[in-house]
């Protein structure tokens, strides 16, 4: 299957390094979002404000960083100018995931929904897209506007898919992973490939670059769903146990199905099938997803994406920016934060 990857070794390390060669054009991308969310509607920029200070890793936005140099990019602030459009669509998918989900917190901070409303923050949300879509035109890229149009497209078909099969305990593993490469994957892989387009690389390096951040995306996101039934809290600002409350169905839940028997999958279709869960419902389940291992088997599942992901930089040259960016793949499964 490829590469043997030190999964364990130094996670965090590998995302600082990557902040670390980088950390001047990120705050260039800090201050360009800054710039851009100014208006002269007072709570547009309370509530932007709000949001984009309330943590994040930005690792999105890095990704764009860090492919663009990776595959060549050396002249200009193009690379600024997108690294700043993939975190606004990113920021404006979060405002709008909290109303779909009636969310308080997020990175235990409460969410602009929670204080301003469900109306102000889609249309806040909408704000921060239409100012990306002027960075973009700014930009003047054809392939490159297409292919962050088509993403942000891409995520809204995520969340309508999710939402189509929410509260299904019996949601095949297919249309689970089909969700979150709407979902999350595409504007990872839109970022790295978006480096790759700045550079003028050939097919096959964008190809390859494309690769690199749909299946680090796809396991960043199955680590995070697995976080849902055992984080900490305090460490990750995550509320325990929220996709289950909120009826979502992920990949531990379609393990402990898959796993268990006839009662145990009568038990989890009914209790997913209810208005509300309690926590006794909670304390039940994550007594079957122990018993099942399902949080070791869904990492078990990351750690094939992160494989791939890996590989997929084989075709570029043995350089310190290659190194950083096929180590940062271990953090998507071993990060504290």
């Amino acid at each position: 299957m490829g590469s043997v990857i030190p999964l364990k070794k130094s996670a965090n390390s590998a995302y600082l390094e990557l902040k670390n060669l980088l950390g001047n054009k990120l705050d260039k991308v800090e201050g360009l979002i800054e710039l851009k969310l100014k208006s002269e509607v007072n709570l547009i920029e309370r509530m932007s404000d709000h949001h984009l200070q309330s943590g994040g890793k930005r690792l999105r936005a890095l990704l764009t960083l860090g492919s663009a140099k990776l595959s060549g990019y050396e002249l200009g602030e193009r690379d600024i100018n997108l690294a700043a459009c993939v975190e606004l669509i990113h920021a404006a998918t979060l405002l709008h995931d909290d109303v779909i989900d009636e969310s308080s917190l997020r990175r235990g901070v409460k969410t602009t929904n929670s204080i301003w409303g469900n109306q102000s923050s889609i249309l806040v949300g909408d704000y921060l897209l239409s100012r990306c879509f002027e960075i973009m035109v700014d930009d003047g890229d054809l392939e490159i506007l297409k292919l962050l149009s088509s993403t942000s497209a891409k995520i809204a078909q995520g969340e309508v898919l999710q939402l189509q099969h929410k509260g299904e305990a019996d949601l095949l593993e297919d249309t689970y992973i089909d969700i979150i490469n709407l979902k999350t994957a595409a504007l990872f892989s839109a970022a790295t490939k978006t480096g790759a387009c700045l550079s003028g690389s050939n097919k096959k390096e964008k190809k390859a670059l494309e690769s690199y951040g749909k299946n680090l995306g796809l396991a960043f996101q199955i680590a995070d769903d697995a976080l849902d039934y055992y984080a900490k809290e305090k460490l990750f600002g995550k509320e325990i146990g929220k996709d289950f409350f909120e009826g979502k169905v992920t990949l531990p839940l379609i393990i402990v199905f898959q796993k268990g028997n006839d009662g145990e999958r009568a038990f989890l279709s009914e209790i997913m099938k209810k208005e509300k869960r309690n926590e006794d419902d909670f304390s039940e389940t994550l007594a079957l997803i122990y018993k099942y291992r399902a949080i070791e088997a869904s990492l078990k599942r990351a750690e094939y994406f992160v494989s791939v992901s890996y590989d997929s930089l084989g075709i570029f040259p043995d350089n310190n920016d290659k190194k950083i960016l096929q180590n940062l793949t271990s953090f998507s499964l071993n990060r504290s934060f």
